[in-house]
């Protein structure tokens, strides 16, 4: 049996097939690049029927392929914080909003959580504009007054292409309406959103699968037999395809935005872990929750820097960023797109420190890069005092893949722990593919990790 895994990412989406042991099958890859409109105001939307559509080419491009013979399962990573209203035909009624999107703000007057520590503690999150309990107010009042419903994209997507699509539990508790213990929705939260527990989608249940529905089953009679899994936020996928699975192990992921997260396991209805009141929690599945801390920069960062400062590429930028680091540094704050939670600052927060008349692109560049790492060895570092132990760190996502420089650069600012990185690229992938085929705890040892300089990767 193969694979199907669909990533439903903020930059692109991508379709692969990988083995029965989630081994990705050579050539078996369709990539749509999808457009994310973004504003100075905080804009972060993306087109919810287009973004459909470039899925349905990858699928098309696969099957044309003859990559889709074999499918048994189809596993799928999504992104969180998603939300677009839907109409009463269940066609989208305005764009999606995605996690970068940082215009939604509580209404005037409104009082939020009688117990922030309290909410904080069973939903995993805050009272804050990436959540809907912030965000359904605010899309109310911004013309989506008529909506039906609301919707995550994925549960758009499953609603399309599905005869039957609850959303899961992991796409749920990013939605900052799930009691992370019961799973369940969260009765307070839910009035903040301004919704009752009813009118959400129901929950998935454990082992839940579901199948196409006759008219996409026409159009690629090889998935018509396969089952479908319930998604898994982008975030937990990846850090299972980086074989980080336990406290002892901390996921580095920089791909559009980065992360990074620490997955522990707590089964439905047992008491959760301590949560440091820096840090998010999430659902993997019934039985796992992944905790963490989340930046609006990555590679969205390194593709602005390549684009507007007209840096060299490839090898010759690795070299002149090698050549930067030697010189005195630029201080930054990394901060483009503003702050993922808690953090309330806005889109346009970055900073520039120490600038001379020698100052180059690249040392900028530079500067942006080292920011990054500084923000997320302090939060790896609240994350440890959590779970009470030292983490080995795995680096992996595809702007790490692209930068050889930049896994170095982690590698300075997380010693002394030990820092290896994951070379599969579509580690997301992966990581959904193995939480579908229920083998979450033996990802630590079935996904391969290697040195930060292993490949072309140099010393800082």
């Amino acid at each position: 049996m193969d694979i199907l895994a669909l990533d439903l990412g903020t930059s692109s989406v991508r379709g692969l097939v990988l083995d029965a042991d989630a081994v990705p099958r050579a050539g078996a890859l369709a990539r749509r690049t999808v457009h994310l409109a973004t504003g100075d105001d905080g804009t972060g939307t993306l087109d919810g029927p287009g973004y459909l559509a470039c899925l349905l080419e990858c699928l098309d491009e696969l099957a044309a392929g003859g990559h889709l013979r074999r499918v048994g399962l189809v596993a799928t990573s999504a992104q969180w914080h998603s939300v677009l209203p839907m109409a009463a035909d269940g066609t989208p009624s305005g764009p999606v909003l995605t996690w970068l999107d940082t215009r939604p703000e509580p209404p005037a007057g409104a009082a939020g959580p009688a117990d922030p520590e309290d909410f904080h503690r069973r939903t995993g999150t805050w009272w804050h504009r990436c959540y809907w309990p912030v965000r359904l107010p605010w899309l109310r009042a911004h013309g989506g007054a008529s909506a039906a419903r609301f919707a995550g994209l994925a549960d758009y997507i499953f609603g399309v292409l599905l005869d039957d699509a609850p959303t899961s539990v992991s796409l749920a508790s990013g939605t900052g309406l799930l009691d992370l213990r019961s799973l369940d929705w969260d009765a307070e939260a839910c009035a903040l959103a301004g919704v009752r527990p009813e009118d959400l989608p129901a929950l998935a249940p454990p082992g839940w699968h579901g199948r196409l529905n006759p008219g996409y089953a026409r159009r690629w009679p090889h998935l018509a037999g396969a089952r479908w899994a319930a998604p898994v936020g982008d975030g937990a996928a990846s850090n299972v395809g980086s074989g980080c699975v336990g406290k002892s192990r901390a996921a580095v992921t920089v791909g559009t935005s980065a992360a990074v997260r620490v997955i522990q396991a707590a089964p439905a209805g047992a008491e959760l872990p301590p949560l440091s009141d820096r840090l998010w929690r999430y659902r993997v599945d019934h039985d796992h929750v992944v905790t963490g801390a989340a930046y609006s920069s990555g590679g969205n960062m390194f593709a602005w820097a390549g684009r507007e400062l007209r840096l060299p590429e490839g090898a010759e930028l690795e070299a002149a960023l090698r050549r930067a680091a030697a010189s005195r540094p630029v201080g930054a704050d990394p901060r483009l797109g503003g702050d993922r939670p808690p953090g309330l600052a806005p889109a346009g927060s970055g900073v520039l420190r120490g600038l001379s008349f020698g100052t180059t692109a690249v040392d900028i560049l530079a500067g942006l890069m080292d920011g990054l790492c500084r923000l997320v060895a302090d939060d790896l570092t609240e994350l440890e005092a959590g779970v009470g132990a030292r983490a080995e760190v795995v680096l992996g996502g595809g702007a790490l893949t692209a930068s050889p420089w930049w896994r170095a650069a982690f590698a300075d600012v997380l010693a002394p722990r030990t820092v290896r990185w994951q070379r599969n690229p579509e580690i997301g992938a992966t990581g959904a593919a193995l939480v579908a085929l229920g083998r979450v705890a033996e990802a630590a040892d079935v996904v391969g990790v290697g040195r930060p300089d292993e490949g072309d990767a140099p010393q800082r």
